[in-house]
């Protein structure tokens, strides 16, 4: 159980696939301007990568590791990962409209998402076994989601600043990402293993 916590604190704070390993940046760019879309946007990123992270560990254990086809994981993932987010895509459109119009084309993005893609493969890599890809899985999309609500809410309050015009918008978005990855690596520090 202890060995459990230690892999969920050090996806989420340690090795937050965005502020450290720097993945899963366009979604956290475009769709971190109001909190209502971050949240959902950080909670369809948690969804998809916990249950990508049981999916594609069952793939690889009992189909390409029997047919010694592991040199076909990233494709397969991939595939795997596009019908899942196909189905996400499918729910919200038709359960929460308004979320699934906000959220826009940073949806299907979610596809192509490397850090979707990284938790799968980091989970093949690691030797997680079903129960440990499951929180990591989580555990790194509940990072994704502190990343993007975390922005959402320093650039929610640059909209009453009074910013220099070559700063505002986009720029300003970067600098307060990188702000905030310099502050996430504080926790490079720990000793959690």
């Amino acid at each position: 159980m202890g060995n459990l916590l230690l892999l969920s604190l050090g996806a989420v704070l340690v090795e937050n696939f965005v502020f450290v390993k720097f993945l899963g940046i366009c979604p956290f760019l475009g769709v971190s301007q109001k909190l209502n879309t971050a949240v959902g946007m950080g909670l369809a990123v948690t969804f998809t990568m916990t249950i990508s992270s049981a999916l594609t560990w069952l793939l690889h254990r009992f189909v390409l590791v029997p047919l010694e086809l592991e040199y076909l994981n990233t494709v397969a993932f991939i595939l795997l990962i596009a019908s899942l987010v196909q189905l996400i895509e499918m729910v919200l459109q038709k359960f929460l409209p308004s979320l699934y119009a906000s959220l826009g084309i940073y949806l299907p993005l979610i596809t192509t998402n490397c850090a979707v893609l990284g938790v799968a493969l980091l989970n093949v890599q690691n030797g997680y076994d079903f129960v440990e890809s499951m929180v990591y899985g989580f555990s790194a999309g509940i990072g994704f989601l502190l990343a993007i609500v975390l922005l959402s809410l320093v650039r929610e309050r640059l909209i009453f600043s009074r910013i220099p015009k070559p700063f505002q918008g986009f720029p300003s978005a970067l600098i307060a990402g990188g702000l905030l990855a310099l502050a996430f690596s504080g926790f490079q520090g720990l000793q959690l293993a």
